[in-house]
């Protein structure tokens, strides 16, 4: 079973340090766990990218799961499908389905639900 907390405003100033920079990102990208299953790796996450992240450096990326995606605020552009996303596009990506490298202009905040699993053997 996934982790549980209590209602907790993850935007709010004080909560600043539960964030972390993604490895390699530069600060660019921070992340933000909201709940996991130890067991299963099934996760809900919160991933901020910086006004000017540029994601070229990680290449595009695929899951052998599949994952939920939805743009809470900002906009996104992923190469991958020439396609800007934008605050309230929401996407269920099936494993294998390739997704990135993402730019962005300004701020913005995406919430992911992922599924290991459901990982295809």
């Amino acid at each position: 079973m996934k982790t549980t907390a209590q209602y907790w405003n993850v935007l709010a100033t004080n909560n600043a340090n539960q964030w972390e920079e993604i490895e390699g990102s530069d600060g660019q990208l921070h992340q933000l766990t909201l709940a996991i299953d130890d067991s299963t790796g099934d996760y809900t996450r919160l991933t901020r990218f910086k006004a000017g992240a540029n994601t070229q450096a990680f290449g595009a990326k695929s899951h052998t799961y599949p994952e939920e995606i939805y743009i809470i605020s900002g906009r996104l552009y992923d190469a991958a499908f020439d396609l800007w996303l934008e605050a309230g596009h929401y996407a269920s990506r099936p494993p294998g389905e390739v997704h990135g490298p993402f730019t962005c202009e300004q701020e913005c905040l995406v919430l992911e639900v992922s599924y290991p699993s459901q990982a295809l053997s």
